[in-house]
């Protein structure tokens, strides 16, 4: 992880050089992660900035809490490692000012992600230095995933796939929700810890699995992003799950959905959900590389149409260290795509108060067309109890 991100970072210092940038920011989390192969601090939520500094000539430098510096030290393959403190003199302003340089001709961030007190920090101390925006660069840069980026990304799938059997087999008529949340996050974690070693680097890794799982049933299903609840499922209910906060491995960070009833389907809520596999099918079905990405997106709504539906949900988005990548596969995006690139591909339908029809897979364009990086039955699905 560490040579790959290092070879990451040297690219980076290439484009920048070509496209003249001298001095670049980094604060997003995923960016950092994708440059200098660390994460896991405690940030900017309490008012403690980390961040990158990639000069287009010289070597990196990381600048991060004192208290935060030996395990982003042992992380990292950065050897610049800068430390401040919340009181007394050494300020983290000072340290970026140390590695800034004296009088920046330009100091380019990631203009829509860069935290509010780094950004007035940086207009008050630099009035007159132009902040440009560093994002298109780096973003470009992650559209298309390595084979060593890929080959996690299958792991997570792996993990992903654990996971929903685990919801799966918790399905019962009287179960809370929360108890198939509790499923889900111990299945996953210990999927994730077989792939990982306590040395080196992998022993910052944590296998747990974490974040509120995004599940609902009955009524409730069509309300997308409730949390699990005290509920108790009742026959006849659809239960959502959607595990895009959660399914994710070393930073990589994947999309997976699934619907299930709980012993048997209402024909209404078929369907619903038959609808949105089908929707979800024909983009898929589309994917290979010189296909425009709304184009990817058409197959979907065309299905939505023919069924007597509309969805305002766009058809997927591109994944990789960051939740929300680009290109998108949506109406307006032209991007063409490529082999490399990775999505994660939805059919959703909701109709308010009654019902929805959702399933998410995550896949990577090949030079023939797709292949799956999550894998679980794509039909409709009933509780085994």
């Amino acid at each position: 992880m560490l040579e790959e991100a290092k070879i990451r970072t040297q690219a980076l210092q290439a484009r920048m050089k070509d496209e003249g940038i001298q001095k670049a920011v980094f604060t997003d989390e995923s960016s950092i992660a994708y440059l200098a192969g660390f994460w896991g601090y405690l940030g900017i939520e309490f008012g403690r900035p980390t961040m990158l500094v990639v000069d287009a000539d010289d070597a990196p430098v990381v600048i991060t809490p004192l208290m935060e510096s030996e395990m982003v030290a042992a992380m990292t393959w950065v050897e610049d490692v800068r430390t401040w403190e919340d009181m007394g003199q050494r300020t983290w302003g000072r340290a970026l000012a140390g590695a800034l340089g004296d009088n920046p001709a330009a100091i380019h961030i990631e203009r829509n992600t860069i935290p509010a007190i780094v950004r007035n920090h940086l207009d008050d101390t630099y009035p007159g230095v132009p902040l440009k925006d560093i994002s298109p660069v780096l973003g470009a840069m992650r559209t298309v995933k390595s084979p060593f980026e890929i080959g996690v990304m299958k792991e997570a799938g792996q993990i992903a796939g654990a996971m929903m059997a685990a919801a799966h087999n918790s399905l019962r008529e009287g179960a809370p929700e929360y108890e198939s949340a509790i499923a889900v996050i111990e299945a996953g974690s210990r999927k994730a810890a077989t792939f990982l070693t306590a040395k080196g680097w992998e022993r910052f890794v944590s296998p747990m699995i974490h974040n509120l799982q995004i599940l609902q049933s009955g009524a409730d299903a069509s309300m997308v992003h409730r949390r699990a609840s005290v509920k108790a499922y009742a026959k006849f209910d659809p239960v959502y799950f959607c595990f895009c906060n959660m399914a994710q491995f070393k930073q990589y960070k994947l999309g997976f959905d699934r619907m299930f009833h709980i012993g048997e389907v209402k024909d209404k809520d078929r369907a619903v959900q038959q609808a949105a596999i089908d929707a979800q099918q024909a983009a898929i079905t589309a994917i290979r590389p010189g296909v425009i990405a709304e184009d990817v997106a058409a197959a979907a709504n065309a299905v939505y149409r023919e069924r007597g539906f509309e969805t305002g949900y766009r058809t997927g988005r591109s994944i990789g260290v960051a939740y929300l990548e680009a290109p998108e596969l949506k109406a307006g995006d032209k991007t063409v795509l490529r082999a490399g690139m990775t999505f994660a591909v939805d059919g959703g339908i909701s109709v308010d108060g009654v019902t929805a029809g959702r399933i998410g897979d995550s896949i990577v364009v090949t030079d023939t067309g797709f292949e799956y990086i999550t894998q679980y039955p794509r039909e409709i699905l009933l509780s085994k109890a």
